[in-house]
């Protein structure tokens, strides 16, 4: 207001009310990985975090997957090996060997190894199929995520995608993307689902590395994390949990969650894959396979018995004469057909779609291969639906409601049936390291089983909904909080405080994220001299506040008691 030394009416506006606390965002996830392309109006966003509301936003800055870029051939190829039969004295026939060598005497990594063993029978025959390019898990995980109640979300890409045969993954730029997230405080979460296409070693390094991250660096984040080569059983050759447990360490447990097993998808479908898959442009040896394959079914199911028997025996028709007249006519459509075929590995452009929505409609064989293709890239690890599952839960209830007993979307089973028994080890362990389990109930579909952190043992940060609650409560009064920087350190600055905070928690309670029948019991704010505060914090600028509160924990244990009474009536 002026100096009052000219005659009028002068104004006053005084403030009613303090300072509010407004709820931080608390379902923010950050997903780093390998995208197409990283390009914002010719900025290059490689290793910047760039937030992202919608898979359109995705597709217009980081493009589409490496099954279906947007320019170019798929990245994403298998090799069909056909095994051969038994020989006549009933020895197995030779498995096609290895299409990689370790190199310089070290076991080179490949992921979906014990995935890819499994052989296919097709018409009799026995062949393997085996993914040899395109490892990249980003943009499937993306959908996951969307699909199961996604929405904001940061994307830091990594780099490109590689047509290098094989696993193309750099641990390293995995730890510098969370060097740059350091420089965003609105991400709640850290999702690195390519991760698990490391080796062990080097998955568990970048794993520990988002931790440390989020437990000493940020600590307003969480880290969702998957189990290396979790798609296995516990059995198998290695105990992927065991491993898993062993090699995170101890630090920073309360600010990470593990969820097992992996998901059998429905994102990928047979539509979305081609014999244009099966190998790349340049390599046209696996299509042969393919094609060979192709006619032998178009001769059994097209020729007459005879006729297929002469197919089976020669090379092609060259002599008509020899081929008996009931069967010209078969044999007819069976060459119209072979030609077909044949132009497998030379058509381009249209023609290719052409080619394989034909294919589609008359070769079993041909739609067994996509099947299975599909069914292959469709084992997803669950970090990402899980934060679509956080996402969700949040919006709906609130962050203090676990996010378990939940189904999720776009998944057809868990790749390893677990049961009560099975899921005891998981949940409570001596070494306090919690798993969450993923596990499909009749008639409910899959479900989330499971909300612990993987600091199973802290009765403070046992349960990921305390966990988050706590961060949500902290970040929000921290940032209110900057308000009163360099006020005067007096008892009306502490009655603000006071007042700021007790308000924001009153609101909190009323929607259930604290437990108590009235506000008294459900928290309590001290700030004061004598109560928080000794004069010599006032002497050196410190104002000391202490906040109590009663988050609400889950019910994970049901018991009910029944027995019996002596008949009244």
């Amino acid at each position: 207001m002026g100096n009052m030394k000219t005659p009028g009416v002068y104004i006053l506006e005084k403030n009613a009310f303090p300072n509010s606390v407004v709820e931080v965002a608390t379902a923010v996830p950050a997903f780093i990985g390998y995208t197409e392309r990283a390009v914002n109006s010719g900025l290059d966003l490689t290793n910047k975090p760039w937030r992202i509301t919608s898979m359109a936003e995705y597709h217009q800055y980081f493009g589409y997957g490496p099954l279906q870029p947007s320019e170019g051939a798929p990245y994403t190829s298998f090799k069909l090996e056909k095994i051969a039969p038994p020989a006549a004295d009933g020895t197995p026939g030779a498995t096609p060997a290895p299409t990689s060598a370790p190199a310089d005497g070290k076991p080179v990594f490949k992921p979906f190894a014990q995935r890819d063993t499994v052989s296919l029978n097709v018409g009799g025959d026995k062949y393997t199929l085996t993914q040899n390019g395109g490892f990249y898990l980003l943009y499937l995980s993306m959908l996951h995520f969307f699909q199961n109640g996604g929405g904001p979300c940061y994307v830091v890409s990594t780099g490109g995608y590689s047509r290098d045969a094989g696993i193309q993954i750099d641990g390293s730029k995995f730890t510098a993307a969370l060097d740059e997230l350091t420089k965003e405080l609105e991400p709640t979460m850290i999702v690195m689902p390519e991760a698990v296409l490391l080796s062990d070693a080097e998955c568990a390094k970048v794993q520990v590395a988002a931790l440390m991250h989020c437990g000493n660096v940020m600590k307003n984040r969480v880290a969702i994390l998957d189990v290396w080569e979790g798609y296995q059983e516990r059995n198998a050759p290695a105990n992927v949990i065991d491993n898993f447990r062993n090699a995170l360490g101890s630090n920073y447990l309360a600010f990470g969650a593990a969820y097992y097993p992996w998901v059998n998808t429905a994102i990928v479908q047979d539509r979305d894959l081609s014999y244009v898959n099966l190998t790349p442009d340049d390599d046209d040896g696996n299509r042969a396979v393919l094609t060979t394959a192709l006619k032998g079914e178009s001769a059994r199911s097209l020729l007459g018995p005879k006729a297929a028997t002469y197919y089976s025996s020669k090379a092609d028709f060259k002599r008509p004469d020899q081929i008996p007249k009931e069967d010209q006519a078969a044999v007819s459509r069976f060459d119209q057909v072979a030609k077909q075929i044949d132009s497998v590995p030379a058509a381009k452009g249209v023609e290719m779609g052409l080619l394989a929505r034909s294919l589609a409609t008359l070769s079993p064989f041909y739609n067994a291969i996509m099947g299975e293709m599909a069914k292959r890239l469709n084992v997803m690890p669950p970090s990402p639906a899980m934060a679509g599952i956080y996402t969700m839960v949040d919006n709906a209830r609130g962050v203090w409601k676990a996010p378990a007993n939940v189904s999720l979307n776009s998944v057809v089973s868990p790749t390893v049936p677990i049961s009560s028994e099975q899921q005891e080890d998981l949940n409570v362990t001596p070494q306090g390291k919690s798993i969450n389990a993923i596990r499909s109930f009749k008639g409910e579909g899959t479900l989330v089983w499971g909300a612990r952190t993987l600091d199973g043992n802290s009765l403070d940060w046992r349960y990921i909904n305390v966990r988050r609650t706590m961060i949500m409560l902290e970040e929000s009064v921290r940032l209110a909080a900057k308000a009163m920087v360099f006020e005067p350190n007096v008892a009306n600055t502490w009655v603000t405080m006071k007042s700021m905070i007790s308000n924001f928690l009153t609101g909190i309670w009323k929607r259930g994220g604290l437990a108590g029948a009235v506000p008294e019991d459900a928290f309590s704010v001290h700030v004061g001299l004598g109560e928080t505060m000794t004069p010599e914090d006032i002497l050196e600028g410190i104002l000391r506040v202490t906040v109590l509160v009663a988050i609400s924990r889950p019910a994970e244990f049901i018991e009910i008691t029944f027995q019996q009474q002596m008949q009244k009536s």
